[in-house]
């Protein structure tokens, strides 16, 4: 084995693995080379032997296993400070480092398993939609609020939406909801305003509506300046929003993305920032004042969810990565990896792999921090919600990383269990459930860690199915400790489905050859057939098209959480996100039919309760 193997392996670069045809695809030298320099690795490697693991899980309330040779000094997360020879002292919950022989290892102590929630469902929305067309504007949080009190009150636990992470505001082009500039801060973009630019439409206009928003807000800003209350968020956020709100100012000024900025910019701590924050002193107050109301407004609707009765409130979405340019890498360089982005192996759909564009958390700086990014991200998150989804949480087992430049990728191993018990910790704290969104290629063992941890997967009835013609999973054979859906924003709704509206959006635009889309329509039609006979029984004198059809098949599963989707109670059939393009088709920009009180009334929704409430998933409802 050379130099570059070794220090490759001990780095988590995977030799091999098999793609989805089967075929065994090696990492080339280049790559391992290229994926060490992204690292900070260039050059080197991970020590082969140390006295002390790099990190141990361990419980609350029990010792660690885990006994150092030589004196050792404690530093619990709380700054308690104590030191002693031999074994070590049981702990509570949270991140403590324990050094001893000029060593770290950060003892994560948590508990074993997350309990499971009651049986229960829920609704999902695009929250920019909520606006219909005649009212124009992006849905806000103001109707975040309101659809949460409309579902509660037909029965539903939580109201799930996309990634809310702070986005673009330059530039309006950068509107997916899954490439974030900040995941630690929150899209002001949504805060409530009168404002609605240019004609109402069913597309959403982000390029006229956003400086919209911005300009609205920025005159309640001025005339109404922020009291006390503000300047105490401000004291407690302290620094990293300082920067944070200094980044936004910046990219007002310079644009959106900072490698487009002068070198001098690009550095945080620069001089040149330091009097360009003095300068901007007021525009920096404004984006502070845009968080500090982000968080005011989430609370509220978090708060009105579960007064409304809901027994989870908000259900948010983490994002797999951020972009490479924005305030989160800006601000904690050294957390992420560059050189390399975030992707997926060659298959199917794209022959030559997928490049996602995003920058990963660097293994190197994750363990050696105590996996703090990783920490923060999700408390923030929870702060303002009863349930929590992990997009792509195969990344917590493996990351395929895609190199720069005209290069193959390769898979990076991660610390699974550190990054498990880091998540089971920050869901004790804040008393959540955990989804960790497990579709795709699943590496061995994964889906049995996130079992073990109490962390729910997902399962998609669209997908639950085998040989030809389908024969789909009987609702009794779901696993408990999963969310089932029929479907999500990146697939067809159920009209959608039945139709083959994707295929044909595909071959229209030309991302499926005609001849294959032929052979695409006929296995969706044996796909329908196949679920409308394993719904039969269930759906009783309902047709097999109508979406209470779908709704009483989802709600006899074992699984403990049901989501339902909007756009499927409204019989809407272009689904959100269209995965491969950018332009072709309008991705999260279309709005439904109806806002939230027109939801919330609507008749299948209604019905959709009802059968619900008869597959005993209304917690509120004690069963005789």
């Amino acid at each position: 084995m050379s130099d570059l193997d070794t220090r490759a392996a001990r780095a988590g670069i995977l030799e091999a693995f098999r793609d989805l045809s089967g075929e065994t695809r090696v990492t080339p030298p280049e790559t391992k080379a290229a994926l060490l320099a992204a690292m900070g690795l260039d050059g080197t490697a991970p020590p082969a032997h140390r006295e002390l693991p790099p990190w141990q899980v361990c419980e609350p309330g029990v010792p660690p296993a885990l006994t150092p040779g030589a004196d050792w000094t404690l530093t619990q997360e709380d700054g308690t400070r104590s030191e002693g020879r031999g074994p070590l002292p049981a702990l509570p919950l949270g991140r403590h480092r324990l050094q001893a022989s000029g060593e770290t290892c950060w003892l994560l102590c948590a508990p074993a398993r997350l309990p499971l929630p009651e049986r229960m469902w829920g609704l999902m929305v695009p929250l920019a939609g909520l606006r219909t067309a005649e009212q124009g504007g992006i849905g806000g949080y103001d109707d975040l609020a309101a659809m949460a009190e409309g579902a509660a009150a037909q029965g539903a636990s939580f109201l799930g939406i996309n990634p809310i992470h702070a986005g673009f505001p330059a530039d309006p082009g950068g509107f997916s909801p899954y490439t974030p500039s900040h995941r630690r801060r929150f899209a002001g973009i949504y805060l409530p305003t009168a404002t609605a630019a240019g004609a109402p439409g069913r597309i959403i206009d982000v390029a006229a509506e956003t400086p919209a928003r911005m300009e609205a807000l920025e005159a309640e800003f001025r005339a109404a300046p922020p009291g006390p209350a503000f300047d105490a968020f401000l004291a407690h956020e302290g620094a990293a929003l300082q920067r944070f709100a200094t980044h936004q100012a910046l990219s007002e000024r310079l644009g959106a993305y900072w490698g487009d900025w002068p070198a001098a910019y690009r550095d945080p701590a620069s001089p040149e920032v330091a009097q360009a924050a003095r300068e901007m002193a007021d525009r920096v107050r404004f984006h502070a004042w845009l968080q500090y109301r982000a968080e005011g407004s989430l609370a509220e609707a978090q708060g009105r969810a579960t007064g409304a009765g809901m027994a989870l409130g908000l259900y948010l979405d983490v994002a797999v990565g951020t972009h490479p340019q924005g305030a989160e890498t800006w601000e904690d360089r050294e957390t992420f990896a560059f050189g390399a982005s975030l992707g997926a192996p060659p298959d199917a759909f794209a022959p030559q792999g997928q490049n996602w564009h995003l920058a990963p958390f660097n293994p190197v700086t994750l363990i050696e921090t105590g996996f703090e990014a990783l920490a923060t991200t999700l408390r923030q998150q929870l702060r303002f919600a009863g349930a929590l989804r992990i997009d792509h949480i195969l990344g917590f087992e493996r990351a395929y990383w895609v190199p720069d430049g005209d290069l193959p990728g390769a898979y990076v191993a991660m610390p699974r269990e550190a990054m498990l018990a880091v998540t089971r910790m920050e869901a004790a704290r804040a008393g959540a459930v955990i989804v960790g969104e497990d579709l795709g290629v699943i590496p061995e063992g994964l889906q049995q860690a996130l079992a073990d941890s109490g962390i729910l997967g997902c399962r998609l009835a669209c997908f639950e199915h085998r040989e030809d013609p389908p024969v789909f999973k009987r609702p009794e054979d779901y696993d408990e400790g999963v969310i089932a859906s029929f479907s999500t924003h990146d697939l067809p709704t159920w009209t959608g489905w039945r139709e083959g509206r994707e295929i044909a959006l595909r071959r229209d635009i030309g991302l499926t050859p005609p001849e294959h889309a032929e052979g695409m329509f006929a296995w969706r039609g044996r796909e329908v057939a196949g679920f409308d006979w394993a719904s039969g029984k269930l759906r009783g004198d309902l047709p097999p098209e109508a979406p209470e059809a779908m709704v009483s098949f989802l709600a006899e599963t074992r699984s403990r959480m049901v989501a339902l989707q909007a756009e499927d109670m409204l019989g809407v059939a272009d689904q959100p996100n269209l995965p491969g393009t950018v332009r072709e088709y309008p991705n999260w920009r279309q709005r439904l039919p109806e806002g939230p009180s027109g939801i919330a009334a609507a008749p299948v929704l209604a019905n959709a309760a009802r059968i619900m409430k008869r597959a005993a998933r209304d917690p509120r409802v004690t069963s005789p």
